[in-house]
């Protein structure tokens, strides 16, 4: 079972993987390339690059807006999704559910309420939530304002 000092001590793990991260796409070995520099419709995520927040590109709906940064596969073989949301206020971005992958949640701003373990933890700025392999897990904006916040989701089972 990881602890809060578990997920604190692989932040900086998780903030070497920036620089691994990329838009550019190589095959691996004996692939067949595929459009836009994917492998078999996944994108092979194997140079630095740096993803511009102001390019990229914003998906509206009734729970607020989301902004896709990366989806795809690292060199290692480990499949990394990455999204910005910003949630409005009293919204749940969708019901609470389970998935094979983890995610953390890296919340900017606003004040949110983390299903964990079958009870409810509010978390805001600065605050990072963990949600392990095949564990429920649920997300809500409890405040007065937008709450905004990272995905970052590591394993297999990813959306495209």
């Amino acid at each position: 079972m990881q602890n809060r000092r578990d997920l604190l001590s692989a932040l900086p793990a998780l903030a070497l993987l920036g620089p691994a991260l990329a838009a550019a796409q190589e095959p691996a070995s004996g692939a067949k390339a595929g459009p836009a520099g994917t492998v078999d419709g996944t994108a092979r995520l194997a140079h630095n690059t740096v993803f511009r927040y102001n390019d990229l590109k914003v998906t509206k709906s009734e729970n607020g807006e989301s902004r896709a940064i990366l989806s795809g596969t690292l060199p290692t073989g480990e499949g990394l999704e990455m999204h910005e949301t910003m949630l409005l206020a009293g919204r749940a971005p969708h019901p609470p559910h389970q998935h094979m992958h983890s995610e953390l949640l890296l919340i900017r701003s606003g004040t949110v309420s983390w299903l964990v373990s079958g009870r409810q933890e509010t978390a805001g700025p600065g605050d990072i939530l963990y949600a392990a392999s095949q564990e429920l897990h649920g997300l809500k904006n409890i405040g007065t304002t937008n709450a905004e916040y990272f995905v970052v989701a590591i394993g297999p089972n990813l959306k495209k």
